[in-house]
């Protein structure tokens, strides 16, 4: 059983491997000095070996920055990693990512563009909020590289009712000017039709796969792992260089574009962005995979979008899938199903990129606080008993 020493060992490790070499190679492809490169980079080395050392003593700081007391509990045995090494992927333009770093300034840590929100992460990740980023800038650097986005949805049993409004949105708003695959995944193949007088736009395309439906809401939302693993692996890694899995019971409302790409990407929870670490909805039971002790993660992430490059995204949905079929042969189902089990990977495999909650809002919380500039994706209001079947 894994303990919670190695645990953190492992999240120590996770972040500062994928921290320095980004920075390393900003400093290298930018025009400072020789003497400037070396003072900033001996203060990023001196800021990780703090950092290493404080979470050595400490448990860490929530998201808003409370000091929490090291757990005692174990951690279950789960599979935070996967290597696949027999599949191939179509190769990510990593000058398009180091552009748009450099020339947005979208994680300059000691120049940030928002005051009032926290725009990076602990492991210097960026945080994106409306005015972190220059929208012409990035759309020109995308169009230049001709990459194809993927985009998976659900839409089973009575959820197919949203999958109109979803694409006529998404036409509207969702990636426009880039070419985009839509695989809808559903029960009833005969009902997907494209909304009146809606054309998709060039390089822009409709797939439908046909799924079972299940007699529990929970099964076909942890179902979603695995149809998404295996849709990766016959097609989509052949046919993307990125993919994006959303929920399709929302709309799209304001531009969600190539500011959202990354090799690894989450979304904030809008219901609990603002929460201390310890009121998170994480699975605190210790007899799931999905575990997460009191005092550990970073913040609470949407199950309902996140995606990236092709690859890292099939290593988390087939982690999350063997974790999900672990609890299964236990008789224990996590308190949040698919959207525990990303929390958990995410703890350990920590996001490139996190989008803040404009990128997926619920309509219940309102037109949100004061650093809410725009509502970019949200859900739409609902009545779940009805829509849920077996609740």
């Amino acid at each position: 059983m894994q303990t919670s020493d190695s645990f953190n060992k492992s999240l120590r490790l996770s972040g500062a491997n994928r921290s320095l070499p980004l920075v390393l190679h900003y400093l290298t492809q930018s025009n400072m000095s020789k003497r400037q490169v070396l003072l900033l980079l001996g203060a990023v080395l001196l800021c990780l070996s703090c950092f290493l050392f404080s979470s050595q003593r400490l448990s860490g700081t929530s998201a808003v920055g409370n000091l929490i007391t090291q757990p005692t509990e174990p951690i279950p045995e789960s599979v935070d990693s996967t290597v696949v090494p027999t599949l191939t992927w179509r190769p990510i333009p990593e000058r398009l990512v180091v552009k748009i770093w450099q020339d947005t300034q979208q994680a300059k840590i000691m120049q940030p563009r928002r005051q009032d929100v926290l725009t990076v992460t602990p492991w210097l990740a960026p945080i994106v909020w409306d005015g972190t980023f220059d929208p012409v800038i990035i759309d020109e650097a995308t169009k230049a590289q001709n990459i194809v986005i993927a985009t998976t949805v659900f839409a089973v049993a009575k959820y197919i009712r949203y999958l109109q409004d979803f694409l006529e949105t998404a036409e509207q708003h969702y990636m426009v000017g880039l070419a985009v695959n839509f695989y809808v995944f559903t029960d009833q193949p005969d009902a997907v039709v494209l909304p009146i007088n809606m054309t998709m736009a060039a390089g822009r395309q409709l797939h439908v796969i046909k799924v079972p439906k299940y007699s529990r809401w929970q099964e076909i939302s942890m179902r979603r792992m695995q149809f998404i693993q295996e849709t990766i692996e016959k097609r989509i890694r052949y046919e993307a260089d990125y993919v994006y899995c959303v929920d399709v019971d929302m709309k799209f409302h304001s531009r969600v574009g190539a500011e959202i790409l990354g090799r690894l990407v989450a979304v904030l929870n809008p219901w609990l962005h603002k929460s201390e670490r310890n009121n998170f909805s994480y699975e605190r039971r210790n007899a799931s995979t999905a575990y997460i002790p009191y005092g550990k993660g970073d913040f609470y992430y949407a199950g309902g979008f996140f995606g990236g490059a092709v690859g890292e995204v099939h290593k988390l949905v087939t982690a999350c899938r063997a974790n999900l079929e672990a609890d299964k042969l236990v008789g224990i189902e996590a308190k949040w199903q698919e959207e525990s089990h990303v929390n958990r990977y995410l703890v350990v495999n920590k996001p490139t990129k996190v989008l803040s909650p404009e990128y997926l809002w619920d309509e219940e919380l309102g037109t949100g606080g004061s650093e809410i500039k725009f509502i970019r994706y949200a859900t739409i209001r609902k009545n779940m008993k009805e829509v849920r079947e077996n609740i």
